[in-house]
């Protein structure tokens, strides 16, 4: 009898994500911008619906904000994972850079409820925007975390 020899197999690439994920910032952007969605979505409902948003106020259209909550994921996600790479203390550093950049991202909105320049501006409709900003941080950390995790 003649023995074969012992031939290798190649193994996938372990995942360093708790998830399990084999490509955790893809895995973060698609929950966090699936889920913003979904909740933006229902924010924007409910500004056009019960608080009589004027359908002329056009970020609070599907198309727009839409857009806007993907480019936030991803461009959130692209900052969360080049922090979790080069910072030392990453969690400490998001501590306080999350909220910041919510605060800052409010300011447009605020502008444009000053200059009223925006056909269909009230309160309630920029009021919507800024519960748009706030949750989509509010869904999409959590998902960073997950996937891309950030610890001292």
């Amino acid at each position: 009898m003649t023995s074969r020899p012992a031939v290798a197999t190649p193994s996938a690439p372990e995942s360093t994500a708790p998830s399990g994920a084999r490509h955790p910032l893809a895995a973060a952007i698609g929950v966090a911008t699936v889920c913003s969605a979904v909740v933006n979505s229902v924010i924007a409902a409910i500004a056009r619906g019960p608080l009589d948003a004027s359908p002329d106020f056009q970020p609070l259209t599907a198309p727009v904000f839409l857009m806007w909550t993907v480019v936030g994921t991803v461009v959130g996600a692209l900052g969360w994972r080049l922090i979790t790479r080069r910072s030392a203390r990453p969690a400490r550093l998001l501590r306080w850079l999350v909220p910041t950049v919510v605060v800052v991202s409010l300011v447009p909105d605020l502008l444009l409820l000053a200059a009223d320049s925006m056909p269909g501006t009230s309160v309630p409709a920029v009021l919507a925007l800024m519960a748009m900003h706030v949750a989509t941080a509010a869904v999409a950390v959590p998902a960073y975390q997950r996937f891309l995790p950030a610890t001292d």
